[in-house]
């Protein structure tokens, strides 16, 4: 009896001791999306690798653990999708993580809610712009990735009109900007920072958005509850992370690459995003 009580013991420890580990780790996790097309012959593909919410967290000494990680997965196009800088910690992170992939591959970036409420976005731009980033400002630019020509769009984050452009009609100049290509063959990738505004980007005709903010709904519990709460979105956010197949396109959702102890994250670490968009049906 004495033996049976000491072994439910020690099982009921390494359970507990495991899922603690589990719920709190906040080493880098990849996490992987395929997003098949028929805009693409069966035989073309290409990898993004998308990075949100880094908010000039440091990963390894001087970013080398990310840094490492995500030449490993050997990306054709590198998506930053805003609140890469903040609005508290200096840009240390940030630069770090760009002077080490540069040269890697293309790299494209959109402002998030953190770049504006620094007050300091315009330094933050030409920071980035140092390290051979192209910065989408309400605008697009063709790509070809593995001799496959494709549109690559972005947005600046909603908070510019608080804090840059008093009374601009957000949408509006999305509408406008983004006009040409209404009927353009070619796949084409948006990126912006806010997943919620989900109506906006189903009339942009885009094929692929590249999101994050959420945060993964900073608290999870995995095949259950997949977000419990993220900014702008409340309770259970119904686009806390991961890939949202709708109706015209394809929402893909960063959970973030920071960790703030103060508020742990709960079985939602820290992860690079992996996208191999294809050709073909699944």
């Amino acid at each position: 009896m004495k033996r049976t009580r000491k072994i439910k013991i020690i099982l009921c420890s390494v359970i507990l001791v495991t899922f603690f580990f589990a719920a709190f780790y906040n080493g880098l996790v990849v996490r992987k999306y395929i997003v098949h097309s028929d805009k693409l012959k069966t035989e073309e593909c290409f990898r993004i690798v998308l990075l949100a919410d880094l908010h000039n967290h440091i990963h390894g000494e001087d970013q080398t653990k990310l840094i490492s990680l995500i030449q490993k997965q050997k990306p054709d196009m590198i998506a930053l999708a805003g609140d890469i800088a903040d609005d508290e910690a200096s840009l240390k992170g940030t630069e770090r993580l760009l002077e080490g992939l540069q040269g890697l591959t293309p790299t494209y970036y959109v402002t998030g809610n953190h770049e504006y409420w620094s007050n300091d976005v315009e330094n933050i731009k030409n920071t980035i712009r140092k390290y051979d980033v192209t910065i989408l400002e309400h605008n697009y630019e063709p790509m070809l990735v593995n001799n496959t020509s494709i549109i690559v769009g972005g947005v600046d984050d909603p908070e510019i009109i608080k804090y840059e452009k008093p009374g601009m009609d957000w949408r509006g100049e999305m509408e406008t900007a983004f006009a040409p290509l209404q009927d353009h063959p070619n796949f084409k990738i948006l990126l912006s920072h806010r997943p919620e505004l989900i109506e906006t980007y189903e009339e942009s005709n885009f094929d692929l958005v590249l999101s994050g903010h959420a945060h993964g709904g900073q608290a999870r519990i995995p095949f259950i509850l997949n977000g419990l709460l993220a900014p702008n979105q409340g309770w259970f956010p119904k686009y806390a992370g991961g890939a949202y197949d709708l109706d015209t396109f394809t929402l893909i959702v960063s959970r973030g690459l920071s960790y703030n102890p103060r508020l742990p994250r709960i079985f939602n670490p820290p992860e690079v995003v992996v996208v191999d968009v294809a050709g073909g049906t699944p």
